[in-house]
């Protein structure tokens, strides 16, 4: 995989010589103290190989990514029933928006804005203690990317929590049409720690190979979830995965992504790798923005996005 490796060297090379780094996220004070200079990226291959180059071994919280492991876990206590609850079409608005949840009575557009992404906390929730659901949350993390040492970022949920008044908003909001079922603080706190799940860009990209496997992880022959199901939550990345951006980046990318603002992006080439790339500092609708443009690069290099021919 020689070539994969060079590819990935002059990955970070360039990003290493990009004088625009992007604005790492302020809103949540833990965050903001991240260095903005790192950058890492790494590749899981079908034969669970892990490939990177860059700061790929250094820890960032993944902040949203979070929402497609919640997701897969949500959908598979309910089934198809979650989207009653929960909506899969572009938001074409920021991730906090409340606007569009008002006019459409309490019902988030997708999973992965928050409003969406707390109702599906809601779900994992279901007839659980907040610590019981947030460690079935970690422990299935762990299981995905191989690796007991993945842990909760205490100090960015409690960061989170202190400075979290539009998400508490959002999800009482949720609450009065009836679109939350338990205790609004009992859903803020698993939130609040699935998006202070710390991991390497290693690690992420392990994570989320069962996604280009059609569900099965390759490497150890695991069924996560249906080829069905995969497929749709990789369409649901790919149309929703970098809000307000989300259509720039499949047309840029042309990959099923998820982004964080801890400037991680997960990305799926399905049937060949999964991919995490991450550098702190984000674009104005809070992607990362030398993640995009390496995500970029390394598609186009390796050909691997859906839309080649």
């Amino acid at each position: 995989m020689a070539d994969l490796q060079n590819v990935l060297d002059e990955i970070v090379q360039e990003a290493a010589e990009c004088a625009d780094r992007g604005v790492v996220a302020s809103y949540i004070p833990e965050l903001a103290k991240v260095d903005p200079d790192q950058f890492g990226i790494a590749v899981a291959l079908p034969d669970g190989q892990v490939v990177s180059a860059g700061d790929a071994g250094t820890g960032f919280s993944i902040q949203s990514v979070s929402k497609v492991f919640t997701l897969t876990l949500a959908l598979g206590k309910l089934g198809d029933g979650l989207w009653a609850r929960v909506g899969r079409e572009p938001s074409g608005n920021p991730f906090n928006s409340i606007v569009q949840l008002e006019q459409e009575k309490g019902r988030p557009r997708n999973p992965f804005i928050n409003a969406g992404a707390i109702a599906v906390a809601d779900l994992v929730l279901a007839g659980h203690q907040p610590r019981e659901a947030i460690g079935e949350i970690l422990r299935f993390m762990r299981q995905l990317a191989d690796d007991d040492s993945i842990v909760i970022d205490e100090s960015v949920a409690h960061s989170e929590m202190a400075h979290g008044d539009r998400n508490a908003s959002l999800a009482h909001f949720m609450k009065s049409f009836g679109s939350i079922d338990n205790p609004v603080d009992h859903v803020l706190g698993v939130y609040f720690h699935q998006c202070a799940i710390a991991m390497t860009c290693r690690q992420l990209a392990r994570a989320g190979l069962f996604l280009a496997g059609d569900g099965r992880d390759p490497a150890t022959g695991a069924q996560v979830v249906s080829s069905a199901r995969a497929r749709r939550i990789n369409a649901v990345m790919l149309m929703c995965g970098h809000y307000d951006g989300s259509g720039e980046f499949a047309h840029r990318v042309g990959l099923p992504g998820k982004s964080g603002v801890g400037g991680g992006i997960l990305a799926i080439a399905p049937g060949k790798a999964s991919i995490a790339a991450w550098s702190p500092g984000l674009d104005p609708v809070g992607n990362s923005k030398l993640g995009s443009a390496a995500l970029e690069q390394l598609a186009r290099r390796m050909g691997w996005s859906v839309f080649r021919a």
